[in-house]
């Protein structure tokens, strides 16, 4: 699948927004393993990078970004613009990720031809 271009800006370079479709949403909403959870507490003694966290929150801002795309896809989007990342606690070891934004029409810049 062919994903369309999300910006943290507001405009898209060589683009013109010639409509604003709404806000898209992506998220998941993960829960912490009690296997890892005994080598983190580990890590906190010694000190360092908690590697499965670190692969988890990557993994979870890809799917949350993989469903933002595929919900701005649905509204006929060519991108998304002022995309923003959120976590939240839901419960004890459980986190959700968020990523908004707002899916637009793009036409190609006049002064680009």
């Amino acid at each position: 699948m062919k994903h369309i271009p999300v910006v943290t800006t507001e405009t898209v370079a060589g683009a013109t927004i010639a409509a604003h479709l709404g806000i898209v949403r992506g998220n998941t909403i993960r829960a912490r393993h009690v296997g890892r959870d005994i080598l983190a507490a580990f890590r906190n003694l010694v000190g360092g990078e908690i590697t499965d966290y670190t692969k988890l929150m990557a993994e979870s801002r890809e799917q949350a970004l993989d469903r933002l795309q595929a919900e701005a896809e649905s509204l006929g989007a060519d991108a998304v613009v002022s995309v923003r990342f959120t976590t939240s606690m839901l419960a004890h070891g459980a986190a959700e990720l968020l990523v908004y934004g707002t899916a637009v029409k793009l036409s190609a810049d006049k002064s680009d031809n």
